[in-house]
C-alpha cells in the first residue's frame, strides 16, 4: 500500500510505543502513566506547545506549519482510555494490570497519533495548525465531552477536526467510513416497580411486581417493533432483571430493571425516551403498583459532515486504494461531542479479517495497520492545508 515511506521506517518504534501501552492499560481518566507518556514523547519531539490536564487527564499538542498564513487548524483525536477487562491473549506483552485490557485497540490509535505528530512535527509541510489530541474516558466516561467543556475547541482554534478507530473484519489497512449518521446514541434506564410482597401461595394477597416488571420487559420490546417507522434504527435492550427477595415463596416488593436504548435520530431518541415512561407508567396504574423510571442520556448520534467525510474518503483512496461505504454502528463513540461543536469526520481502519472483535478478551490491535492509520492523519493535514 503507498504509505509514507517515513511510517515504514518509524514502524518498530511505534510498534513498540504501541505495546508499551498495550503492558500498562488504564481505565477512563486515570490515564495517569499514558498521558504522560504521550505528553513526554510529544516535547521530545519539538511541538510547539503541549499541555496537560484538558478533561482531567487529556493532553494537547500544537504543530504549526512552514507557514501559517491560511489560518486553518485541524484537530486530530485519539483515545487512551482501556477497559476493564481481563485479558486473555496470552501475548509475551499482555496487560499487566489485572483486570484492565486495551480490548478496543485505543493503544494503537494512540500509537498511531504518535507516530503522526512525529512525522509532522520533523516536516512541517503545511500552511497551518495541527492540533493533536490524546482524549481519556472514551469507554463510558465521555471524556471527549469534558475536554470540549475545558474549552478545547475554542482555545485552540480547531476549525475541523479528524477521529480513526481500527476495524476488526475490515481488510488490513484499507478503510471504510460513512456520511452522517453514524455511531448511534446510546442510553440507559433504570425502572423500579414497586408492588406489595407477600407469600406465594397467597398472590390474592399481594401486588405482584414480578409479573408486573414481567409484562414490562416484553412491552418495551414494541418500541421497536411498533412505535418507531421500520426503516429508523432503535435497540431496547433490558439487560438486568433483579427482584428485592431471592426466596422460593416470597413474592417480591420490588423489581428493578436495568438496560440500554440505541438510537440514530434525535427524535427516535425522543420518542424511546417518551415510551419507556409511558409504557412503564400504564402497567404500574394496571396492576396497581407503582414505578419510577430513570433515563440517563448518554453519548449523541455520532454525525460525520458531508465535505469533511468526502475529502476523508479520497485521502483513504489515496492511501490504500479504496475507501468503502461503512455500515451503520449501534455502538457509541464518544467522538460525536467533539463533532457537535466543530464539521469533521471519523474513519476506520482495517485490523484485518481474522481476529477476534474489539471488547473480547482475545482482542489484539494489529500492528501492521500502523503506516496506514499514520498515513492517512500525516495526509489529512498535507493535502486539507498544502504548503505553497
Amino acid at each position: 500500500m503507498p504509505t509514507k515511506n517515513r511510517f515504514a521506517e518509524l514502524h518498530d518504534e511505534i510498534t513498540a510505543w504501541r505495546r508499551d501501552l498495550h503492558e500498562n492499560p488504564e481505565i477512563l481518566f486515570e490515564t495517569h502513566r499514558t498521558s504522560a507518556l504521550v505528553a513526554e514523547k510529544l516535547k521530545e519531539f519539538g511541538l510547539d506547545e503541549v499541555t496537560t490536564g484538558i478533561g482531567r487527564t487529556g493532553v494537547v499538542g500544537v504543530i504549526k506549519g512552514k507557514e501559517t498564513g491560511s489560518g486553518k487548524v485541524i484537530g486530530l483525536r485519539a483515545d487512551m482510555d482501556a477497559l476493564p477487562i481481563h485479558e486473555q491473549t496470552g501475548l509475551e506483552y499482555a496487560s499487566k494490570t489485572p483486570g484492565a485490557m486495551h480490548a478496543c485497540g485505543h493503544d494503537g490509535h494512540t500509537a498511531m497519533l504518535l507516530g503522526a505528530a512525529k512525522y509532522l512535527a520533523e516536516t512541517r509541510n503545511f500552511d497551518g495548525t495541527v492540533v493533536v489530541i490524546f482524549q481519556p474516558a472514551e469507554e463510558g466516561g465521555g471524556g471527549g465531552r469534558e475536554m470540549c467543556e475545558d474549552g478545547l475547541m475554542e482555545r485552540w482554534g480547531i476549525q475541523e477536526v479528524y477521529g480513526m478507530h481500527n476495524w476488526p473484519g475490515v481488510p488490513l489497512g484499507t478503510f471504510a467510513i460513512r456520511p452522517g449518521s453514524f455511531f448511534a446514541a446510546t442510553d440507559q434506564f433504570d425502572i423500579h416497580f414497586e408492588g406489595r410482597g407477600g407469600h406465594a401461595a397467597k398472590p390474592h394477597d399481594t401486588v405482584d411486581t414480578t409479573v408486573m416488571s414481567a409484562q414490562a420487559v416484553l412491552a418495551l420490546q414494541t418500541i421497536a417493533s411498533r412505535n418507531a417507522d421500520p426503516i429508523d434504527q432503535v435497540v431496547v435492550s433490558v439487560t438486568s432483571f433483579e427482584t428485592s427477595s431471592k426466596a422460593f415463596n416470597v413474592i417480591p416488593q420490588k423489581v428493578h430493571i436495568k438496560g440500554t436504548v440505541r438510537t440514530m435520530s434525535k427524535e427516535m431518541r425522543e420518542l424511546a425516551e417518551q415510551r419507556i415512561n409511558e409504557i412503564c407508567d400504564g402497567i404500574a396504574a394496571t396492576f396497581g403498583g407503582t414505578v419510577e423510571v430513570k433515563y440517563h442520556r448518554g453519548y449523541p448520534v455520532m454525525v460525520n459532515s458531508e465535505a469533511q467525510t468526502e475529502f476523508a474518503a479520497e485521502v483513504a483512496k489515496s492511501i490504500s486504494g479504496q475507501c468503502a461505504e461503512a455500515p451503520l454502528v449501534m455502538g457509541g463513540e464518544d467522538f460525536a461531542f467533539m463533532l457537535e461543536e466543530r464539521p469533521g469526520a471519523y474513519i476506520l481502519v482495517g485490523n484485518g479479517e481474522d481476529g477476534a472483535m474489539v471488547h473480547h478478551p482475545e482482542y489484539n490491535f494489529n500492528d501492521d495497520a500502523i503506516p496506514a492509520g499514520c498515513s492517512w492523519w500525516a495526509e489529512i493535514v498535507e493535502k486539507r492545508m498544502p504548503a505553497a
